[in-house]
């Protein structure tokens, strides 16, 4: 399996128009490719080295599996260079082995779930998640997610012990502009600053406030509180408690 290949930066572009505002440029950077579903079952695997990653927020962990095959996974907090971890339908409760939902017990953290049995990790993925197994029913788990909403998972597919690391990253400040375009993130100017045919805030004489009831985006779209999500949508059966936000409408 390739560790890495090349990033190729068209940031927010399609057919050289922009369809994602502010995004472009930033350092060069290899994809490292971190393996979601951790395909090899009752393989040992020992951990060589723990990378910073520029790609995402957590960090990742070079693994070594006992027939000699390497991969890159998301590294949990607690995981150490020379740790022995596993993937198996069950396996003992540490942080960075993989099972089944089915075979862990009740309040364990887990992170990197599936949704679907053997279509890899696809929620609880960025760095300082975690999500707490609540309760156990029929073919189902209650699953308290980082947002704060329980859902119905299925018992069949697999999630790993623990929490991801970098806890700390939504903590992190950027110290000048720089550090935003090595991101990749170009500057962005306020509506305010622009013509009324360019923004709904644009306008006026000098500083002015918005003159609306509430901020919108330049296409007219609720700025704020605004739902985006579909109604009607197939998964709803699954949620039992919906997120809280405030300034929903």
């Amino acid at each position: 399996m390739k560790l890495k290949r090349p990033k190729l930066n068209k940031t927010g572009r399609s057919k050289g128009k922009i369809t994602a505002r502010h995004r472009g440029g930033g350092a060069k950077r290899l994809y490292r490719v971190v393996d979601f579903k951790r395909k090899k079952l009752n393989i040992p695997a020992e951990v060589k080295v723990l990378e910073y990653d520029p790609n995402r927020t957590a960090n990742i962990a070079l693994i070594t599996y006992a027939d000699g095959e390497k991969s890159y996974i998301l590294a949990p907090t607690g995981l150490k260079v020379g740790d022995t971890i596993i993937n198996a339908e069950k396996a003992p409760i540490k942080v960075g082995n993989r099972m089944k939902l089915a075979n862990i017990p009740v309040s364990t953290s887990v992170y990197n779930v599936e949704l679907k049995p053997s279509h890899g990790g696809q929620i609880v993925r960025s760095a300082g998640a975690s999500a707490v197994l609540l309760a156990k029913e029929g073919k189902y788990i209650h699953l308290k997610l980082p947002s704060g909403e329980i859902r119905k998972i299925f018992q069949e597919v697999m999630a790993s012990i623990g929490q991801v690391s970098r806890e700390t990253h939504g903590l992190e400040k950027l110290r000048k502009a720089g550090q935003s375009r090595w991101r990749g993130i170009r500057p962005r100017v306020r509506g305010s600053a622009m013509s009324p045919r360019a923004h709904p805030h644009g306008g006026g004489e000098g500083r002015q406030p918005i003159g609306l009831k509430h901020p919108k985006t330049p296409w007219g779209k609720p700025a704020l509180g605004y739902r985006t999500r579909k109604k009607h949508k197939p998964s709803d059966k699954y949620i039992i408690q919906r997120r809280k936000k405030k300034g929903r409408k």
